[in-house]
């Protein structure tokens, strides 16, 4: 296939400015809207009371309007009398009587303060006499006790929202209060998102080898609703420049901005950069050093933003936090965003890519003290992982000529969210499917789960620094013949987790044996990631052999799996359970021990003790475990 290559490729900071010099950020108009329908829209302009709040001064209890004066003085034992005058103030009945000395008035919870009385004494503070007429009052009140004043909340005049609030329940109560029954907002930028390439499928419809579901669409379009704009999703162009144009003329008649997923790599396939090129001005960045998200392409047709983001779905969703939301917030008229950081220490060494700024998904853990710095976990998936952007606390910059950030290097993350959310109970190691069964019914009982597969090893000195709560294992002790006890350090407890069948996994119509597999040159295998359990269990049955394939090494056993069923690979090593899933043959090589490896000093935390709990002999879920093929530990 013939490759053309980038145009110019940017920084990140210049390509943007770039970007804006050409394209408009300003709002795209004003609207008034019923109250009603404000919740979530951004103030266009101030909002000033055009009366007092609350409008008069008014009893806050139920009980009785009263001058102070006249109960200083008052006790249990010598209260004062106070003469009751002959009405009775409830909410919403104008006061006809003047609260004069010696007198008080009763007045309901919202009631409107008579003239002359300056608080309001509550109901259990006071006794009737046997004729009913007269107050005693047991104890002292001071000036404005019980009472709001008029104009107390709010002034009249007074500014009560400024422009650029985005409405909460909060702020349509304010509104609400000072009587507002339209409100000027922004109005909602329309975005306009297209999906491209002919190997893209909508979920719901069949899927063919080769093909991917389109899941940037909906990301895109559910991350501009997000930011209060609106998404108008055009569905998939296939590759075809004459469909392509058409669609993009069309998307552009009704469109305040315009999203292409895909297409910008230049590649002959790829379409959405060439026939953007054709607007006017059209492409004014084509390639951003960033990784992920170097093709980005940054366009305009007139003033009106057009960008062609990358189709790897990490890429692209990164690349519209980069560039497409801080626009997209100018549009609607908000403030640029204040993203959270907090200072981590890198827990793995991680490689760069000189030239790029690259931006590196971590997940965050906090020691068992739950104070001291947080270590922030490489999610390690690539740009085309779906999970990785979801399951990630936040992000670090790899500045563009830094080749090596070493384990421990101090960083500097910034969050996805404006806040750091907690996890109930940190995993951090192998996964497993069972492992999954068991994250899932510990959610069914309320807790939030993290889990980081990064490995067996990585996970078991996780453990070792008190940075998780359980490390799931499976190390094989090649002196001892054992798994996962004689790794135990001072400080680290084992619960007895499940045992399951490590294997060959072949497609069905392979018949050999290990040793013919071997033996064969022109198979290819599917390795493992090191650091893994499995990746020690292949390192010892290949020995000093390097088949075609050794350096392919996948990070699950699903993976595996898939290589194997899609022809990529001839074999490789995984659980039974996953090779009986995707409908391939299984060799058993050995049958080995996933146990929990965790910090004595979280052993007795509550998310431990109901993990301990499901896992304890003759629990439901081992009988669930059991029916998924993993064995009970002790046979």
């Amino acid at each position: 296939m013939k490759q053309h290559q980038f145009l110019q490729v940017l920084e990140r900071d210049e390509a943007e400015r770039k970007w804006r010099s050409v394209v408009s950020a300003a709002p795209v108009g004003i609207e008034e809207v019923p109250l009603e329908a404000a919740l979530g829209r951004v103030l266009a302009r101030d909002q000033r009371a055009v009366g007092n709040v609350p409008g008069f001064d008014r009893a806050n209890m139920d009980g009785f309007a009263i001058r102070a004066a006249d109960t200083y003085g008052a006790s249990e034992e010598k209260p004062k009398q106070l003469r009751l005058n002959d009405e009775t103030l409830a909410t919403g009945v104008a006061p006809r009587l003047v609260v004069q000395p010696g007198t008080a008035t009763p007045i309901a919870t919202g009631g409107i303060l008579p003239r002359g009385a300056d608080a309001v004494a509550p109901v259990e503070h006071t006794d009737l006499d046997a004729d009913g007429r007269t107050l005693l009052l047991r104890h002292a009140r001071a000036p404005g006790a019980a009472v709001s004043f008029a104009g107390a909340d709010i002034g009249q005049g007074e500014t009560v929202l400024f422009a650029g609030a985005r409405l909460s329940s909060r702020e349509t109560g304010v509104l609400a209060a000072i009587g507002a029954a339209r409100v000027p907002v922004f109005r909602r930028p329309l975005v306009a998102v297209l999906s491209t390439g002919d190997e893209i499928v909508q979920p719901g419809e069949a899927l063919q080898p080769g093909f991917v579901f389109d899941s940037n669409g909906r990301i895109l379009c559910d991350a501009v609703a997000e930011l209060g704009a609106t998404p108008r999703f055009l569905g998939v162009v296939r590759d075809d420049e004459q469909a392509l144009r058409a669609a993009i003329a069309h998307a552009l008649e009704s469109a305040d901005l315009l999203l292409l997923s895909g297409g910008t790599s230049k590649g002959e396939g790829d379409l959405g950069a060439r026939v953007v090129s054709e607007l006017e001005p059209g492409v004014v960045v084509h390639g951003v050093a960033l990784k992920p998200g170097k093709p980005i392409c940054l366009a305009a047709s007139g003033a009106k933003p057009v960008v062609v983001l990358p189709g790897f779905p990490t890429s692209a969703i990164f690349t519209f936090h980069e560039f497409v939301a801080p626009l997209l917030r100018n549009m609607l008229g908000l403030p640029p965003e204040n993203r959270e950081t907090r200072p981590a220490r890198l827990a793995l060494a991680q490689q760069s890519e000189r030239g790029r700024l690259e931006y590196l998904l971590v997940g965050l853990t906090r020691p068992a003290t739950g104070s001291g710095e947080l270590k922030a976990w490489p999610m390690g998936k690539g740009s085309g992982s779906v999970t990785a952007f979801s399951r990630a606390d936040g992000f670090i910059r790899i500045p563009r000529n830094t080749e090596l950030l070493d384990a421990d290097a101090a960083v500097e993350v910034t969050l996805m969210g404006s806040e750091l959310p907690l996890a109930d109970l940190l995993i951090i190691g192998s996964h497993c499917v069972g492992l999954d069964r068991i994250a899932a019914a510990l959610s069914e009982q309320g807790l939030r789960i993290k889990l980081l597969a990064v490995g067996s090893e990585s996970g078991l000195e996780a453990a070792g620094r008190g940075e998780c709560d359980v490390a799931p294992v499976h190390l094989l002790d090649p002196a001892s013949g054992r798994y996962n006890t004689p790794f135990l350090k001072p400080g680290l407890r084992l619960v007895a987790g499940y045992t399951r069948m490590q294997g060959v996994v072949t497609r069905k119509d392979e018949t050999r044996a290990l040793k013919e597999l071997l033996d064969d040159d022109a198979l290819h295998m599917v390795n493992r990631n090191r650091g893994s359990g499995t990746r020690a269990l292949i390192d010892e049955v290949l020995g000093e052999r390097r088949p075609p394939g050794f350096a392919y090494e996948p990070r699950s056993h699903y993976a595996v799996a898939a290589a194997v069923a899609q022809r990529r690979a001839d074999w490789g090593v995984a659980i039974e359970t996953v090779v009986e899933q995707h409908g391939l043959r299984f060799l058993p090589l050995r049958e080995e021990r996933y146990d929990f490896i965790i910090p004595e000093a979280r052993f007795e935390r509550e998310p431990v003790r109901r993990l301990r709990a499901l896992l304890a002999p003759g629990s439901p879920l081992r009988a669930e475990l059991r029916a998924l093929g993993f064995g009970d530990p002790d046979g």
